[in-house]
């Protein structure tokens, strides 16, 4: 599963389920899982009910993404 574009990470909700969350960083529901049971996952985590919910923003911030900046052009 590859990774989230720039653009499709300033398109995402203010929270998002974890496997959500685990694309944008290039990892897989079973090691998101893993990773949040560890305590290792990089941002905050919201435990509602049996769901898990991350912010966007704390995402986009472990990512290096700001919306308010304009996109970088890729070399090559």
């Amino acid at each position: 599963m590859p990774a989230m574009t720039r653009d499709e990470l300033l398109a995402l909700p203010v929270a998002v389920d974890l496997v959500t969350a685990g694309r944008a960083l290039g990892i897989g529901r079973t090691k998101a899982h893993e990773m949040v049971r560890a305590g290792t996952w990089p941002t905050r985590v919201l435990r509602l009910g049996n769901a898990y919910r991350v912010p966007t923003a704390d995402l986009r911030r472990f990512l290096g993404v700001d919306a308010d900046e304009p996109p970088q052009l890729e070399a090559g």
